[in-house]
């Protein structure tokens, strides 16, 4: 931390945090997110643009209906979208009183302590990095799949994988307002298209007309709802992104919590509506024998029927295009990630300063882009399948990260909800304040059954059958995550105390010390 004086240009000088004497000179604005990029309707679309709702529509439910034979999916939505409203209770009061891009940890230190913090922040960067990782899997398959259909033309996958890491990180080093528009334009149209489809279905229903048995709870039997609790989670994700946009926001005690409700509200009615809208397309009895035979291609198949072949080639394209987005939209968020934690000490100075010409955090930008390009190589070189083969390692990129990363958001929604609690019991929370807190603990109550049902099912999720090594392998990434984390924070806490006390303030440890210098300069 820097000990020196502020000038109006601010440019702060003094000694090297480190302690060597030397002396570093900063600029105010690159160790800050630039403010009022963000409006609400901004920040709504950046991060609902995280759930790729198209891809849940075309991708997630099948599997649910098919693999783990859950009709009532619909009904699965809505008891969801409550958890995660009740969640959502604390962890947007949160927001009013924390504005971190650090989100997750930073809460999560300021209610369970640094160490605690320093844990989380390592888990949020894996987690998130690893779901990012995993789309350029499945968009690469999917790019692949038009060029052979449309073009005739045999592309292996990690080549458009690579283009989208190449044309992610770009923009991830642009204004976030940009950043936000091009989520906004995708996420618009592709939720438009969907929507149509919902109407053609409930006007066009399948041989059982319009049943409303999905919606029944008895529907949510069965071996498979452990599983499908972790596959429809994950299709919410997103909407906790919120904060981590907050020192970007115009009014961010306003807009954050007021996006995050919007958010859940939206994605709980549009999942809901969508998975309803197929079985009543395809009728209840059926959906699961044919969401089995057809994965992803039944929605596809059940669109052609009703609305021609031109509009169900504009679908598959807008299916590339959201995952475009849902791409964009986590690329932004580990990279604010890692601007907080290079902030507050937790990684290299170097990730806490931002680009002069646009306030992002470009060193951030760059770590993800890097990871991206080795994790994809990396698949691509174990990957000895034909063109356009569907046991290739593309999907397995996929499916291995896209259930890590879940695991891990699951797991950092459970401990905020403890956090929300001990924050404010500590700041002599009252009765005002009993409605929430009690919210926040039946939230993280059900995450965390939520979460043993992830670990308990992973070889499932992950397909690669009872006994696999797999089925440990992959939740171990995140265990060890949290393990190296807060074994970190407890050498900082003995070794760099002044580091362990500022994870969790942010851009708040640099106005408190701006503050104490000027209270030590004053001679009265």
């Amino acid at each position: 931390m820097s000990t020196g004086r502020s000038d109006t240009s601010g440019t702060t000088t003094g000694r090297a945090a480190d302690g060597t004497g030397g002396i570093n000179t900063y600029k105010g604005a690159e160790r800050a997110l630039r403010a009022d990029r963000l409006g609400t309707p901004g920040l709504l679309l950046s991060v609902l643009a995280a759930s790729a709702p198209l891809m849940v529509v075309a991708g997630v439910m099948p599997t649910v209906f098919g693999v783990m034979g859950i009709t009532g999916q619909p009904l699965l939505y809505v008891i969801l979208g409550l958890v995660l409203m009740l969640f959502s209770v604390g962890y947007a009061e949160m927001s009013r009183h924390v504005h971190n891009a650090g989100a997750f940890y930073a809460y999560i230190a300021r209610g369970l302590g640094p160490t605690a913090g320093a844990g989380a922040s390592l888990v949020a960067l894996v987690a998130y990095s690893a779901m990012q990782v995993g789309i350029y899997g499945i968009l690469g398959f999917e790019v692949s799949g038009l060029f052979a259909t449309y073009l005739d033309i045999d592309l292996v996958w990690w080549v458009p994988a690579l283009v989208s890491v190449a044309v992610v990180g770009v923009l991830g080093w642009l204004k976030i307002d940009l950043n936000a528009k091009v989520l906004g334009v995708l996420l618009v149209v592709e939720c438009a298209l969907v929507v149509v489809f919902d109407i053609a279905a409930v006007g066009k229903p399948g041989p059982e007309g319009l049943s409303l048995h999905a919606f029944n709870p008895e529907t949510l039997t069965g071996a498979g709802l452990g599983t499908a609790l972790c596959f429809c989670i994950a299709a919410f994700v997103g909407f906790e992104q919120a904060p981590v946009y907050a020192e970007e926001t115009s009014r961010p005690q306003i807009v954050v919590s007021r996006v995050m409700f919007l958010a859940v509200g939206y994605a709980a009615l549009f999942l809901a509506v969508s998975s309803w809208a197929l079985t009543v397309a395809a009728g209840p009895s059926s959906i699961a024998d044919t969401s089995l035979k057809q994965g992803p291609g039944m929605l596809f198949g059940l669109t052609e029927e009703r609305l021609g072949s031109t509009f169900t080639d504009v679908l598959h394209v807008l299916f590339v295009t959201g995952m475009f987005a849902a791409l964009l939209s986590f690329h932004n968020v580990v990279a604010r990630y890692a601007f907080a934690m290079g902030r507050e000490g937790l990684l290299p100075a170097g990730f806490g300063r931002t680009s002069r010409a646009s306030g992002a955090p470009a060193t951030g930008s760059m770590l993800q882009s890097v990871l991206s390009v080795v994790i994809v190589l990396a698949f691509a070189l174990a990957d000895d399948h034909p063109v356009g083969d569907p046991t290739a390692p593309v999907l397995h990129l996929f499916t291995w990260m896209g259930n890590v990363g879940a695991l891990g958001v699951i797991v950092l929604m459970a401990a905020a909800s403890f956090a929300v609690i001990a924050f404010f019991v500590r700041r002599g929370a009252g009765r005002a304040q009993a409605p929430r807190l009690v919210a926040s603990g039946l939230a993280g109550a059900a995450l965390l059954a939520i979460a043993v049902f992830t670990v308990r099912d992973f070889d499932v999720l992950v397909g690669s059958g009872p006994g696999s090594v797999l089925g440990w392998v992959l939740p171990g990434v995140i265990v060890l995550a949290l393990v190296v984390g807060l074994a970190y924070g407890a050498v900082l806490r003995r070794t760099r105390p002044e580091v362990h006390a500022r994870i969790g303030l942010g851009n708040e440890a640099f106005q408190l010390e701006k503050a104490s210098e000027g209270a030590a300069a004053d001679p009265r």
